[in-house]
């Protein structure tokens, strides 16, 4: 058995107004043998998230709640959770979110990694009896430039970006580099913060075992964004880019990224401009960034070609269900 499964896990859970979900979360957590801690950070709440992350609490001592007074974003309420406890490995759980049963020995029987992820099922009612199918425990690499482009989401298609992969990291190797969320993000803070370690050498591995359930919401925080969100999201990866020592097919898949991101920020701006000033401000706003015309122009022809389609032929109803983000191999029953 590999050496890190005789190691604990620090579960890492940023909450804003998730009263009613983040009993369920705390509680998965708890209930996982390998979790020494679970540091919940109500994020500026306005409900009661705190008082029921309290309640939650299975009096083994495990348990830390911290509020801040204001909202400071995930990545702020992610750092100071990380500087308040001291397990050697990190796990992240959002707020609305759980861990199946059984979630870490899988992932920690592996060797030879500095973040390891298993599969995610997208349920739309979570319940005492939902389980994943079981899948063959077959793990692979996940190399940067795969999880850079895994990032990039496609029109037509269900959401499955690659950074909705929740990893369990090793503290060391975060510390070791001087890693840390970037608190200037709101949105894609995974995304970055995962690339970043990547590109200091992290060794990802990605197993087909499902432990993790992500509850599909209809009014989940992460489906609405600010313009400035976007902005910041592709100046992450200016930032990156920066780097001198970036391999040439490394730097060619980041300014994808980038420039896919800065495609909906410029698409973004230029909405915000008619809808605060009217067409004429939108076209002084058009004019004063030329560069961006051509993102602006696609973006508004493929919005347009979608509302066409949606008129045109009955919208898809999603039976509810569980769907997975990766493919996996069944496992033989036993």
């Amino acid at each position: 058995m590999a050496e890190t499964a005789h190691q604990t896990i620090c579960v890492i859970i940023a909450a804003r107004n998730a009263a009613e979900t983040i009993g369920m979360a705390i509680r998965s957590a708890l209930s996982e043998a390998h979790v020494s801690e679970v540091v919940v950070v109500d994020d500026g709440s306005t409900d009661e998230t705190a008082a029921v992350a309290r309640q939650a609490d299975d009096g083994s001592g495990r348990l830390a709640v911290v509020s801040f007074e204001k909202n400071r974003g995930p990545s702020a309420a992610r750092n100071h959770a990380i500087a308040i406890s001291k397990a050697p490995l990190i796990a992240i759980l959002d707020a609305d979110d759980f861990f199946f049963p059984g979630r870490f020995a899988p992932m920690l029987a592996e060797d030879g990694w500095e973040l390891i992820a298993d599969n995610i099922a997208f349920i739309h009612e979570p319940s005492a009896t939902v389980r994943p199918e079981r899948f063959e425990v077959r793990a692979r690499t996940m190399p940067l430039i795969e999880f850079v482009e895994g990032n990039i989401s496609k029109r037509g298609l269900k959401r499955g970006e690659t950074g909705f992969l929740k990893p369990v990291i090793r503290r060391d190797f975060l510390d070791a580099h001087g890693l840390r969320y970037n608190e200037a993000m709101r949105l894609g803070e995974d995304y970055d913060f995962y690339v970043r370690a990547l590109v200091k050498g992290a060794r990802y591995k990605v197993i087909e075992h499902c432990g993790y359930g992500a509850v599909v919401r209809q009014d989940s925080l992460s489906g609405r964004h600010r313009t400035e969100d976007l902005r910041q999201l592709y100046l992450a990866d200016e930032a990156i880019l920066a780097d001198p020592a970036l391999a040439q097919a490394v730097r060619a898949a980041i300014r994808h990224h980038r420039d896919h991101a800065r495609g909906k920020y410029e698409l973004r701006a230029f909405l915000d401009a008619k809808s605060q000033g009217g067409k004429s401000a939108a076209i002084r706003h058009a004019l004063a960034r030329p560069q961006a015309l051509p993102a602006v122009a696609a973006g508004i022809f493929l919005d347009k070609l979608d509302l066409m389609r949606a008129k045109s032929s009955p919208a898809a109803i999603e039976v509810p269900g569980m769907r997975y983000l990766l493919p996996g191999i069944p496992a033989v029953q036993k």
